[in-house]
C-alpha cells in the first residue's frame, strides 16, 4: 500500500513492493474480508433504480458455490473461463470463483459481436463461459466454432436449456464451501484481449500478482486511496483492464464498496445523478465521459456532489477541462497512463505533485518508466522516443497468450516498449506524443485496424479496405474506413450505412467506422502493405470534417 507522503520524492523513496510467493486474487479480495466480517462489497443499481447490497460473506458463499460447479464439471487448474457479463454481482462472483479455483478468467465485452467473440473464445480455448440471456444468442450462433466449450452457464434463466445451464440453479445444487487452490503470485490468472496494429487481437496473460502491481497506480491518482468513507464507481466496463483491475479488484482488495450500474448508453446527466444519489467518493472517468459531462449546465446546482478523487486516462485532458473539474467537483482530476499489458505506471497526485497541463505526470512509486530509442537506450530529456517500462515490473504481463514472437517483439533489451511515443522534461514529467504504430484511440478504446479491416473484407461489396484514425473533438479519434469496392458495385450512402452496420453487428459498436470513403485504390508499399500514414496525411490535407454526434456505445477501456 502506498503510504501518505508530503512530496512525490518522499512517496517514491518510501515505497517498497510486498509481493508474497503464494498469492491468490480471489482469496485476497473476498475470503479474507469475509473471515474478518467486513461489510458491503458491492452496491448494484438495477435498471429500475433499485439498489441491491452484497457483502463479502455473501460473495464468498456464492463464489465458493460457483468454484464447486466449475470443478464438478471437470475443469481443472489453468483452464480458461470466459465471463461475458456487464457490471453486475454475477460478474464479480465469477471472477472470484475462477481465481480461487486456480483457473484463468477471460473477461469479454458484452458489445462484442459474433466474430469478435468467436476469435477470443477460440484463441483462448475457453472451457466454460458465464453469460446472460441477452448475450446467449451470439454464443449459440458460434457454438460449433468452440469445441473446447463444455460448460455454458446463463444468468437470468429460470431453467436449464438444451445445451446450457441456468446459473442460479447450478449454484443452488452446489456445496457452499470450497478450499481455494494454492496459487503462486506468478501463476496465470487473467487473459485480457487487446488489439494490435495488424492481424488478430492478442491476449495479454497476467499473473495473480497483477492486482498487487496495480495498487499504487490506483492509490496514487486517487490521493492515497483508500480513505475513510471511500466508495468507487466507473462507467468503464469490467471487461476492460480499466474497469476490472483499476476499479473493481483494487477496491475489493481494500474493502472499499464498489457501486455498479450498466448504462445502456452513457448519459452525462444520469452520471451526475448516480454520483450524488449513491454517495460516490471516487471515480474513474474516461476523457470522453468528462467531455460529455462538461456539457451538462451547472450540475452542482442540481446534484449534491461529495467526490474526493477522480482519475482519468487515455489522453491529455488539457488546462480547460482541468479547470472545469476544479469548479465542478472542487478537486483536481488526476491523469494517469498505462496499457493492458502494463497498467498503471505513470500518473498525477495533485496533493503532492504540481499538475502540468498536457503532462500525464511522473512514474508512479514502484514503477520505473523511461523514454528509450529503438535499441532500448534511454534518451535525453526533451527527446521524443518510445515510452517504456523496466522489465520485471509486478504489474507487467506474463506474455501474449500462445504468441511468443509477439511477446518477444514487445521488449527492447531491459525495457517493455508500450508502442506509444513520449518525451520527458528536465523535471521528470512525461508527455504523451502519440502512437508509433497504427492503433486508433477512440472514446477511451484502443483499437487495432487489422480486425476491422478483416471484417470489412468479408462484406461482398468490399474488394480492399484500410482503416485509420482521424481527429475527432469528442473521441480523440474517429474510425475511418477507406474502401475499394468490388467490380460492378456502385458507391452510395445506403452502401456506407450497410457497411457500418456490418462491422457494428459482427465486431462491436465502438469499432464501426463513423466515416466511410470509397476510393479507386489504396496506397501500398512495394511489398503490398497498406500505407496508412499516407491515408492519414491525405485526410488531413483534405480537411474533411468529422461528425461530432454522441457515441451510441458505452464508454470503455482507456488504456
Amino acid at each position: 500500500m502506498l503510504e501518505p507522503a508530503s512530496s512525490y520524492d518522499e512517496a517514491r523513496a518510501r515505497f517498497r513492493w510486498r509481493i508474497p510467493a503464494r498469492y491468490n486474487i480471489g482469496v485476497d479480495i473476498c475470503d479474507r474480508h469475509a473471515a474478518a466480517g467486513r461489510g458491503t462489497a458491492l452496491s448494484h443499481i438495477g435498471d429500475d433504480g433499485r439498489v441491491s447490497e452484497y457483502g463479502f460473506v455473501g460473495l464468498k458463499r456464492l463464489s465458493d458455490k460457483l468454484a464447486n460447479v466449475l470443478a464438478a464439471s471437470g475443469l481443472k487448474r489453468g483452464d480458461r473461463v470466459g465471463i461475458l457479463l456487464p457490471q453486475r454481482v454475477e460478474t464479480a462472483v465469477a471472477h472470484i470463483a475462477v481465481y480461487k479455483a486456480g483457473m484463468i478468467a477471460v473477461p469479454l465485452f458484452t458489445l462484442f459481436g459474433e466474430d469478435a467473440l468467436a476469435y477470443r473464445l477460440g484463441d483462448s480455448g475457453v472451457a466454460a463461459l458465464v453469460t446472460d440471456l441477452a448475450n446467449l444468442p451470439k454464443i449459440e450462433a458460434i457454438r460449433d466454432q468452440l469445441p473446447n466449450l463444455t460448460l455454458l452457464l446463463v444468468t437470468d434463466a429460470a431453467a436449464d436449456g438444451g445445451d446450457w445451464t441456468a446459473f442460479d440453479r447450478a449454484l443452488d445444487r452446489a456445496a457452499d464451501r470450497f478450499t481455494p487452490v494454492d496459487t503462486g503470485a506468478e501463476d496465470p490468472a487473467i487473459i485480457i484481449y487487446t488489439s494490435g496494429t495488424t492481424g488478430p487481437p492478442k491476449g495479454a496473460l497476467h499473473a495473480h500478482r497483477v492486482l498487487l502491481g496495480h495498487l499504487p497506480g490506483v492509490e496514487f491518482p486517487h490521493e492515497f486511496f483508500p480513505q475513510p468513507g471511500d466508495r468507487y464507481w466507473t462507467p468503464a466496463d469490467w471487461a476492460w483492464i480499466g474497469g476490472l483491475i483499476d476499479v473493481l479488484l483494487p477496491s475489493l482488495h481494500h474493502g472499499v464498496p464498489v457501486v455498479s450500474h450498466r448504462f445502456a448508453k452513457f448519459d452525462p446527466d444520469a452520471a451526475f445523478d448516480l454520483i450524488a444519489r449513491h454517495g460516490v467518493r471516487n471515480a474513474f472517468l474516461p476523457p470522453t465521459a468528462l467531455k460529455m459531462m462538461r456539457q451538462v449546465p451547472d450540475p452542482g446546482a442540481r446534484h449534491a456532489l461529495a467526490v474526493r478523487s477522480i482519475a482519468s486516462g487515455g489522453e491529455s485532458l488539457g488546462a480547460e477541462l482541468l479547470d472545469w473539474g476544479r469548479a465542478t467537483f472542487g478537486l483536481t482530476i488526476n491523469e494517469f497512463y498505462g496499457q493492458t499489458e502494463c497498467n498503471v505506471v505513470v500518473g498525477n497526485c495533485a496533493s503532492i505533485l504540481p499538475i502540468r497541463p498536457g503532462s500525464m505526470g511522473k512514474p508512479i512509486p514502484g514503477h520505473e518508466v523511461a523514454i528509450v530509442d529503438g535499441d532500448g537506450i534511454p534518451v535525453p530529456a526533451g527527446t521524443t522516443g518510445s515510452i517504456a517500462v523496466r522489465r520485471g515490473d509486478p504489474v507487467m504481463f506474463l506474455g501474449y497468450w500462445n504468441n511468443p514472437q509477439a511477446t518477444a517483439d514487445k521488449f527492447r533489451g531491459d525495457w517493455m516498449a508500450t508502442g506509444d511515443l513520449g518525451r520527458a522534461d528536465d523535471d521528470g514529467y512525461l508527455t504523451y506524443v502519440g502512437r508509433d504504430d497504427d492503433v486508433i484511440t477512440t472514446a477511451g478504446y484502443r483499437i487495432g485496424p487489422g480486425e476491422i479491416e478483416d471484417c470489412l473484407a468479408a462484406h461482398p461489396a468490399v474488394a480492399m479496405a484500410a482503416v485509420i484514425g482521424v481527429p475527432d473533438p469528442l473521441r480523440t479519434q474517429a474510425i475511418k474506413a477507406c474502401i475499394v469496392l468490388a467490380g460492378g458495385v456502385a458507391p452510395s450512402d445506403a452502401l456506407k450505412a450497410e457497411i457500418q452496420e456490418h462491422v457494428r453487428r459482427r465486431l462491436a459498436a465502438h469499432e464501426y467506422p463513423r466515416l466511410v470513403e470509397f476510393t479507386n485504390a489504396l496506397p501500398m508499399t512495394t511489398t503490398g502493405k497498406i500505407m496508412r500514414r499516407v491515408l492519414r496525411d491525405q485526410h488531413a490535407e483534405a480537411h474533411q470534417p468529422v461528425e461530432t454526434h454522441r457515441p451510441t456505445e458505452t464508454l470503455g477501456e482507456p488504456s
